[in-house]
Formats: C-alpha cells, sequence, structure tokens
C-alpha cells in the first residue's frame, strides 16, 4: 500500500511515526505548507503530484477545516484514490457527496478516526446498526470541553485557566473556538446519527450551546445539588427523523458520564435488543486519532469493511418533541423565564420541563440582550 499525506501537524505526525513502521505500507508523499527535508517520504506543497501517481493508492487527508480539504480529498476520490480522514467538519458537511462519489469511483472512504478518538466508535456503531438499529446515542465526544469542565470541577480552576492548560496540552488547538462553543460534538453526533438512522441530517437544523460562557458559580451551582457539568451531544430516533441537540449537562454523580475524567470521552447507545452500550477511550491527543487512522488503513489494505452507511435519504431534526429541566443562569430579568422558573439555585434558577427547542430559541434571544447567560439541562438518574 503506498499513501500520500495530507497535513503534517500533531496528528499527522503521529501517523507518519506509526505508519513507518507499519509492514507493508509506505508514506509516498507528505503535503504541507512547507518543504520538509528531514523525512523519507517526498515534501510537497502542491497536491498534483499525488493525484498523478498512480501507484499512490490511498491518501489520507490531516488538514481539518473544510477548505482546501475538500478540494483535494474530491480530487482523489475522482482520480479513484481510497480516502482516510480525521476530519468531522468535511464529513459532516460533505456526508452524500463524498460518499456517493467513493460508491461511484468504487473506492474507501474512511473516517473512523472523525467521531470517538481512540474508541474506535463508527465501526462499532455501524456494526450495531445493522442488527438493531439504535433508539438513542448520547455522548461526551470531545476531550478537550471534558478536560475543562473536569479540571473545574476537581481543581476548582477558572474557566480560563483551564483552557490554558487544555492547550498547553495539545488537547485544544490555538482557536478553541469549535470545541467551547460545541461545534466539533455537533459534527460528531450528526454523523454518529447519518449512521444510526440511516439517512442524512442536516447541522444547521441542530440545536447547540457550548460551554464558552461556563463559570466557577455554575460548577458551584451543580455541585450544591450533588451534580457535575458534562457537554453532552445528544440523537433521538422519533417518526419523522431524529431529536440532534448538543448541550451541556448536569448530571447524577452516579451517572457513566459524570465519571468520564481528563480527555476522555464515552459515548451510550440504546438499542430495542440492548438497553444501554457504553463506549469509552481517549478523545483528544496526537495518538489516540493516529492509531485510528491507521487502523483505517490496514481495514482498507484488508479489503473487508463496507461503507458506514449507505443510505442517502434526507431526514429531518425536531427537538420540540424532548423536554427537560433546566439550570439557567441570566443576569437580566425576562419574562419568558421567569414563566418557566420553579426555583432558585445559586446564581441560577432551576426551570419546569420545556421542550429543548424551546430553551434553545430563548438562549438565543437572550445572548441578544446579554453575552453572560449560561444554561444546561438537568439530567438526574441517567
Amino acid at each position: 500500500m503506498n499513501v500520500a499525506l495530507l497535513g503534517f501537524g500533531t496528528v499527522g505526525y503521529g501517523v507518519y511515526e506509526i505508519l513507518r513502521k507499519t509492514p507493508d505500507i509506505k508514506v509516498s508523499y507528505v503535503l504541507d505548507l512547507k518543504k520538509h527535508d528531514d523525512i523519507e517520504a517526498i515534501s510537497v506543497t502542491d497536491i498534483d503530484p499525488i493525484l498523478n501517481d498512480k501507484s499512490v493508492d490511498t491518501v489520507i487527508e490531516l488538514i481539518g477545516g473544510l477548505q482546501p480539504a475538500k478540494k483535494f480529498v474530491t480530487a482523489a476520490l475522482e482520480a479513484g484514490k481510497n480516502v482516510v480522514t480525521a476530519n468531522k467538519f468535511l464529513i459532516c458537511e460533505s456526508f452524500t457527496e463524498l460518499s456517493k462519489k467513493a460508491k461511484e469511483k468504487n473506492v474507501y472512504l474512511r473516517y473512523t478516526a472523525a467521531v470517538g478518538g481512540g474508541i474506535p466508535w463508527l465501526i462499532n456503531l455501524s456494526r450495531l446498526s445493522r442488527l438493531s438499529p439504535p433508539d438513542k446515542i448520547s455522548g461526551i465526544f470531545n476531550g478537550t470541553t471534558n478536560y475543562i469542565l473536569d479540571s473545574m470541577e476537581s481543581e476548582k480552576a477558572e474557566f480560563d485557566v483551564a483552557l490554558k492548560a487544555a492547550q498547553d496540552l495539545g488537547f485544544a488547538e490555538a482557536d478553541p473556538s469549535a470545541d467551547i462553543d460545541g461545534l466539533d460534538t455537533l459534527r460528531k453526533i450528526v454523523i454518529s446519527a447519518n449512521i444510526a438512522f440511516g439517512g442524512v441530517f442536516d447541522s444547521n437544523d441542530t440545536d447547540l450551546f457550548g460551554i464558552r460562557r461556563i463559570k466557577k458559580a455554575d460548577i458551584e451551582a451543580a455541585e450544591s445539588l450533588g451534580l457535575v457539568c458534562r457537554l453532552l451531544g445528544t440523537a433521538e430516533k422519533t417518526e419523522s427523523g431524529a431529536s440532534i441537540f448538543v448541550e451541556p449537562a448536569f448530571l447524577d454523580k452516579n451517572s457513566p458520564f459524570a465519571a468520564v475524567k481528563k480527555n476522555f470521552n464515552r459515548i451510550s447507545i440504546s438499542t430495542p435488543l440492548d438497553e444501554n452500550l457504553g463506549f469509552y477511550g481517549a478523545g483528544a491527543g496526537r495518538y489516540p486519532t493516529a492509531f485510528t487512522v491507521v487502523n483505517d488503513c490496514l481495514d482498507i489494505k484488508s479489503g473487508s469493511l463496507e461503507a458506514y452507511s449507505s443510505s442517502f435519504e434526507e431526514k429531518c431534526v425536531d427537538n420540540s418533541k424532548i423536554s427537560h429541566k433546566y439550570y439557567v443562569r441570566c443576569p437580566i430579568a425576562d419574562a419568558w423565564l421567569s414563566s418557566v422558573t420553579e426555583k432558585s439555585v445559586g446564581e441560577g434558577v432551576i426551570t419546569k420541563e420545556i421542550p429543548v427547542s424551546e430553551m434553545h430559541k430563548n438562549a438565543k434571544r437572550l445572548l441578544n440582550e446579554s453575552d453572560e447567560l449560561f444554561f444546561a439541562e438537568i439530567k438526574v438518574g441517567v
């Protein structure tokens, strides 16, 4: 197997190190913004030599982001080359287009590392879905945010301090927006829903709220209730499609999610045959992702795996039928919030049960008046 590696950052270098020691796989090219004279592979800054080299059968995309990653991956598939990627943004936004292109060209498109880091999650989800399609998926999909929340809980760290520590350890990027705003989690839960529920969901139709605005007061409020805070992505099957949303959650300390520490992930899946199955593993860092990328290459080499999903039916997202109680901290007086409030806790309030879509709609409205808003669903006994 001859591969070309696109991107030579944290994960890319980890993949290169592992592949150098992997029998029967040769890294022929490394594409990066700058030339690398200290590697055995041919260093290039343009993809054309890779596309024109018929001996290269597999392209590994680790650039990240939507462009130029999409352009390069599309060109590689068009050239009849297998593609392995860890790019959840790319797969979430272009799931149908890239999957159909791979099928048309009779090549593999593997993206196990895009969701769940080193678990690996998507392979297990795909296999389970063939036998017993899931009813619900819920979990901690982002190791960076979990590290931050765990540090705020266990070390009483301020948000900024915990974020800086995550960056210093390589868990968070210099621009951590995708992590702390929940976008990374959203992309992963949408990809998971596509596979689990046999269709394609538009991420723009989902509801999203991250942890950018969390304060120590919110952690203390959770503790006063005997709860801990985690960022969860949830997808639940409905008659018309699915309910899909990302939001912080206050969880019972006995919850399996509450026990997840540092940069680890845990994903739970409910099926008609098994009430609840849990998957646990590292969710951030160089080697958990790199090992999964290399395993995708080995799977392609063996020719043993089919596509994760072959259904491209567009399905709708509806979050109006799922209701929770919420913790809400809002520094301004608001008639709607007053109308749904049950009691006060710390600097915030606890609401009665309200639909997920209603909470998110009003949160967007309130954020136009105050950037200090924070909320979390309350999941006792989960």
